[in-house]
């Protein structure tokens, strides 16, 4: 029996995951999880438990799935939307919006509206998130529009300056409700991303939103044709949003970029041409495509808005944080690939684009953000070493939720 090398603080939490078949994503086998407060303390068989901790809990994984926890580099946790009206803008998302769906790494954008949301708003709520969930979140500067909102000056400032900010987006490209940077502007924008990330230490990407316009993802290689501007700076988004802008993305994979698609985009009577996650990840692969190329985000909590052939709102949606744990379940049932393949775009790869070598996967010292599953659904999640979900049900809930939940008890 191992025991593993760990030192005590004044207040030790610690969590035993037990016999869990371990994906981390790449396959471990049956092996026992040691988390001592917000980090992974040790990996494998019959772990002890330290005989000092105070605040411990064993997880029984026999029989289960133990994956990262997943990783999702566009969601609306501030709330989005607005198109057709005030009204039309959609509510911030509660702690356990993300918590129940496996989330334990969110970056925030804000999206069309850059007027009545802030990116200062924004901040504040990752910050809320964190301190409610212990969540790994981080946030983009600016919005769809050019030049773009910040909090310092200019975007560059504001990834070297404030701490949870990553890179800039989403900046909208071949979308009427954009502004049509020219390939100039976009070029500029990219450049600040990067020095933005080397002199922080940060991605510093952009990350670029892909509307159905008639350029597609040609503006994101013409910047690669006039500046110098490493690939893997822009990362375009919703390229599953129809089957020729997939098609045509192709050409941006080609030359070594990354594809991110949505998967709260998926085929309906109003949106036909929508591909869902789970085929775009086939036709990629088909194509040639690597899959540590391809990543999955969710647009959680963003507006979904149908539009008809004269720019009229027909119908509005809102992007769903649990279908990326769904189309992970997809990629194994549905294209066969095994789970540490199936994680991939949503926890290894998403990570090495923004570069957090801290979660993603499972390793010692990596953050203690887990999941356990029974491969359909999940059983536990924990973020930074806190039990968030437990039998399925959030055991962890936000502030204003608990008090809601408290108001109506004492009714």
């Amino acid at each position: 029996m191992s025991r593993p090398h760990v030192t005590k603080s004044l207040s030790t939490r610690v969590i035993l995951i037990r016999s869990g078949q371990v994906y981390a994503p790449d396959p471990r086998g049956l092996v026992d999880i040691l988390v001592v407060n917000d980090r992974v303390a040790a990996i494998g068989p019959s772990l002890a438990m330290p005989p000092w901790a105070d605040d411990a809990t064993v997880i029984d994984a026999q029989g289960l799935l133990v994956f990262p926890g997943l990783v999702d580099q566009h969601v609306h946790f501030a709330g989005g939307g607005g198109e057709g009206g005030p009204q039309y803008r959609t509510p911030e998302l509660s702690l356990t919006d993300l918590t129940r769906c496996g989330l334990t790494t969110v970056v925030g954008v804000l999206g069309t509206d850059g007027t009545t949301r802030s990116v200062q708003e924004l901040l504040a709520k990752a910050r809320a998130l964190a301190v409610e969930g212990g969540l790994n979140t981080w946030i983009y500067t600016g919005a769809y529009q050019v030049p773009t909102r910040t909090i310092t000056d200019n975007p560059r400032n504001d990834i070297i300056l404030i701490d949870r900010i990553v890179g800039i987006g989403e900046i909208a490209i071949s979308d009427h409700r954009g502004s049509h940077p020219s390939d100039r502007e976009l070029a500029h924008l990219a450049g600040e991303a990067r020095t933005g990330g080397l002199l922080s230490g940060k991605a510093g990407v952009l990350h670029v939103h892909v509307g159905s316009g008639h350029r597609q993802i040609s503006p994101l290689l013409e910047v690669l044709d006039i500046a110098d501007v490493p690939i893997g700076t822009m990362i375009p988004t919703h390229v599953n949003r129809q089957s020729s802008l997939l098609k045509d993305a192709v050409r941006y994979a080609r030359r070594g970029g990354y594809l991110d698609i949505t998967t709260s985009i998926t085929p309906a009577t109003h949106d036909p041409d929508a591909v869902d996650p789970v085929l775009a990840v086939k036709f990629l692969r088909d194509n040639g495509i690597a899959l540590d190329q391809i990543s999955f985000s969710t647009d959680a909590g963003g507006s979904a808005p149908v539009f008809d052939e004269r720019g009229g709102l027909m119908k509005m949606g809102v992007g769903l944080a649990d279908s990326l744990f769904q189309k992970v379940v997809g990629l194994h049932e549905t294209l066969g690939l095994d789970w540490s393949d199936a994680l991939l775009p949503a926890t290894k790869t998403p990570a090495r684009i923004l570069k957090l070598g801290d979660v993603g996967h499972i390793d010692t010292g990596c953050r203690g953000d887990l999941l356990v599953s029974d491969g359909k659904s999940l059983v536990s999640v924990v973020a930074a070493g806190r039990i968030l979900v437990q039998g399925g049900r959030p055991v962890v809930f936000g502030l204003f939720e608990t008090n809601q939940t408290e108001d109506r008890a004492n009714r």
